[in-house]
């Protein structure tokens, strides 16, 4: 057993799909999720970049003494994992090859279509984990960059003209290529789930970044006996690069509950 917290971070809320799925699956932990909403989106700058960002959020978390750290981000995952975890003494989990070994699993014609941001995208690390897990699936990518601002907005619901009319057009490739299983390669995306899956149809299969890293991290933390104690009371510290008014509004839409006055702003510039 180890009580001590699992960080997690994004480039700004989405990641809090992850944090929510985690609170459920396993209510003892201690979670720490950094926002950085100052910077939001990661999806549209360079490697380097990315990897300079995702450095200063990671030195952050570990300012605590954290037992993992979860990346629920899918462009940081998708570019510089690898580096990550060669830097870190903790395991440091991504989201690509949990939602990726999910939707190989699922898909019944070998048709698996993948949003993201361009990083990701451009990044071809889907369709790598995809070779090795089975080669004989077809993947089918698009990048979506107007998504995640959106989703930031709030413009995220049914009805949306502006949502519903981006993501038709964000769509339309997928569907013209007959995918079956569709991955939702950024955790922002589950809350779009209820739009993509109107326009996709009930016969496609979405896959929640956010949700199938979570369970990789409890598979990590059981298989390595590293679970918090089930007498421990699960917490939650939230903090953000920007105003926390705004990242505490937004939160309550992603979490399902309300953290008003809960959450804390740094400065990751220092980090």
């Amino acid at each position: 057993m180890d009580p001590r917290p699992i960080g997690v971070f994004d480039s700004g809320l989405g990641g809090l799909t992850a944090v929510r799925r985690l609170r459920q699956i396993m209510p003892s932990e201690h979670i720490i999720y950094f926002g950085d909403t100052s910077r939001v989106p990661y999806g549209n700058r360079s490697s380097d970049t990315i990897l300079k960002y995702a450095r200063q959020d990671l030195r952050f978390l570990r300012s605590f003494d954290l037992k993992a750290a979860l990346i629920a981000c899918g462009t940081v995952s998708s570019n510089c994992l690898t580096q990550l975890q060669r830097e870190n003494d903790i395991p440091v989990i991504g989201v690509v090859e949990p939602t990726v070994r999910r939707a190989a699993d699922l898909t019944r014609n070998k048709r698996v279509g993948l949003i993201a941001t361009r990083a990701s995208v451009n990044s071809g690390a889907y369709q790598r984990q995809m070779t090795k897990l089975d080669p004989q699936v077809e993947m089918f990518s698009q990048s979506c960059p107007l998504f995640v601002p959106l989703v930031e907005e709030g413009r995220f619901r049914p009805g949306d003209v502006v949502i519903e009319t981006v993501a038709r057009e964000y769509l339309k490739p997928l569907q013209d290529a007959g995918v079956d299983t569709l991955v939702l390669g950024c955790t922002h995306y589950p809350l779009l789930e209820d739009v993509i899956g109107e326009i996709m149809g009930e016969h496609v299969e979405l896959i929640d970044a956010g949700c199938e890293s979570a369970y990789a991290v409890r598979r990590h933390l059981k298989e390595h006996d590293a679970l918090a104690p089930e007498g421990q009371t699960g917490s939650a510290d939230f903090y953000a690069s920007d105003r926390v008014a705004d990242f505490e509004r937004l939160a309550a839409i992603f979490l399902h509950e309300d953290i008003s006055h809960t959450a804390w702003q740094i400065d990751i510039e220092t980090y």
